[in-house]
């Protein structure tokens, strides 16, 4: 939706109504723009935003309202309206309102991932059931035709964790109704996120907001990035990534590898222009949106690669996953029993691999209602335990070879041993089966050298030589804008220049896109690859 003439023209109205109404109205215009543009992609959608908004906003307000009435019982018995209760009389009085809140944030909680369960994976389940049922000789299940609304995983897990940060008292409850509608409905995020958090994301929602025009200039700079990498960029590589998994069969061995590459650079791309959109829409309006990449390609391990990747969905399954299922009672008792028959380390890992096996798990089913998604979550968690054990032998190496591993070739041989682990598990995503996966991975070995990368096959997947040289300058570009902003913001860099080169920088980034973007017939633009989670 964001790569449409209706969007952009709807970005331009909002643009301008937003900064020529009163401001304390600008919050009430984004709200409305927002349903508008949900309701854009289906008059449906709306409806389920609306059943999510309305029962965690009842919720919060509930779970308030027994915060408010332990407070007030623990006043009255310090001002003496009450006599003085023993301590366990006063500790049965807070377990009461404790289990009558904890109630509440369960009935909540289990209702609207409930929602999201159904809608998402209702049929993979009944898929499962109807292979096992197949082979017991049963008739098998007919599968739902259920609506799934765009970006309801990020809605939900964004509800889900204003839900349970009002529960910990991490955060005050929003009493307006609409402006929490507003929180959970801005539209920039709804499309790909990132998965804001209540905290963060209202510190500038709700603000009366004057013209910027260093801001609206950077955001705007931020959104023609956003499109740059988009059009030019992904769109283009994503032609050969679809000639490369169309025909398996063919592109084998070393085309593996190509694949792997090619992929890379479409999703990173992709993901990355997306959020680059989102987050410069908010701030040519003035809000604050926390960043979702730090470039991951760079990373030396696939736990550091998770920490600058998608950095907004690591940290909530990490705040609202990992350490609650640590704490969790039946965890306790697993860790129990761990110490009392094996020791005490084996106690403190059994917490860690419960707690990230649920984590890797979860991370997996929420990419995607299928068997690959579970084995690749899995397939990462497992990677990172074992890297987790395998740290006293990396800290032995590093002893024994100190002036080896701070060489930049060692550094970039982990950067690239990463990237390599990475592309490996991201075939899943490529090849689109489990099965498909295994095999071309191992083709990657068994087939590697059948045919060699020539400039005819290349051809042949449907990019000119024109276009390998327009993607060849946009990776270097987007490789040197992101080494450029590990020591500072780009932009604030091209700022300090005089105006002259700072708009024909602008302009030629403007340029680029309108030529050399990849639109297709009827501007046929590719969605983004996380809409479909």
């Amino acid at each position: 939706m964001f790569v449409s003439y209706p969007f952009i023209l709807f970005l331009l109205i909002l643009f301008l109504i937003y900064y020529l109404i009163p401001k304390g109205g600008q919050w009430m215009l984004l709200l409305v723009a927002s349903l508008v543009f949900y309701g854009m992609a289906d008059i449906r959608y709306p409806v389920f935003l609306i059943i999510t908004s309305l029962t965690v906003y009842g919720a919060a307000r509930w779970m308030e309202y027994y915060n408010q009435e332990r407070k007030k019982y623990d006043q009255s018995i310090k001002s003496g309206e009450v006599p003085a209760p023993s301590r366990e009389e006063k500790k049965a009085a807070h377990r009461l309102i404790a289990g009558k809140k904890k109630r509440v944030m369960l009935l909540c909680l289990f209702l609207n991932l409930g929602i999201l369960a159904v809608v998402k994976y209702t049929n993979f389940v009944l898929q499962n059931l109807s292979y096992i049922f197949e082979k017991s000789g049963n008739e098998p299940f007919s599968f739902m035709d259920f609506i799934v609304p765009l970006g309801i995983s990020f809605y939900t897990f964004q509800a889900v964790g204003y839900l349970l940060d009002v529960y910990w008292e991490k955060c005050g409850v929003q009493k307006n109704y609409f402006r929490f509608l507003l929180f959970l409905s801005f539209f920039p995020q709804l499309v790909q996120g990132p998965i804001s958090r209540y905290h963060d994301l209202s510190e500038t929602l709700y603000k009366k907001h004057d013209i910027d025009g260093k801001q609206i200039w950077f955001g705007l700079e931020r959104i023609l990035w956003g499109y740059f990498k988009k059009l030019v960029i992904a769109d283009r590589v994503g032609v050969a990534v679809a000639a490369l998994t169309e025909s398996p069969n063919y592109y084998t061995g070393v085309y593996v590898l190509l694949s792997m590459l090619f992929y890379a650079i479409q999703l990173y791309a992709d993901f990355t222009g997306g959020i680059d959109i989102t987050i410069g829409i908010a701030q040519v309006l003035g809000i604050r949106m926390r960043e979702n990449f730090i470039r991951p390609f760079f990373s030396k391990s696939i736990a550091e690669y998770w920490r600058r990747w998608h950095i907004s969905m690591g940290t909530w399954f990490k705040d609202y996953v990992f350490y609650p299922c640590g704490i969790s009672r039946p965890v306790k008792k697993v860790t129990t029993f761990c110490k009392k028959h094996f020791g005490m380390a084996v106690a403190r890992r059994s917490a860690v691999y419960i707690s990230s096996v649920l984590v890797w798990l979860a991370t997996g089913i929420w990419h995607g209602a299928e068997w690959r998604f579970v084995i690749w979550g899995l397939l990462n968690g497992v990677i990172i335990l074992l890297s987790e054990e395998c740290e006293p032998l990396y800290q032995k190496f590093h002893r024994r070879f100190p002036k080896l591993t701070v060489t930049v070739f060692y550094r970039s041989f982990q950067v690239v041993r990463t990237f390599f682990l990475m592309s490996c598990l991201r075939l899943f995503d490529i090849y689109g089966s489990v099965r498909g996966t295994l095999r071309q991975f191992m083709n990657l070995f068994i087939r590697f050298s059948q045919r060699a990368v020539t400039k005819e096959e290349l051809l042949g997947l449907g990019l000119s030589l024109a276009d390998y040289v327009i993607l060849g300058i946009g990776v270097i570009l987007m490789f040197m804008v992101s080494m450029s902003g590990r020591r500072g913001s780009v932009r604030e860099k091209i700022s300090e220049k005089p105006y002259i080169l700072r708009y024909m920088v602008f302009a030629g980034l403007f340029v680029s896109v309108i030529l050399f973007g990849t639109y297709g017939q009827g501007y046929d633009v590719q969605q983004f690859i996380y809409n479909q989670f």
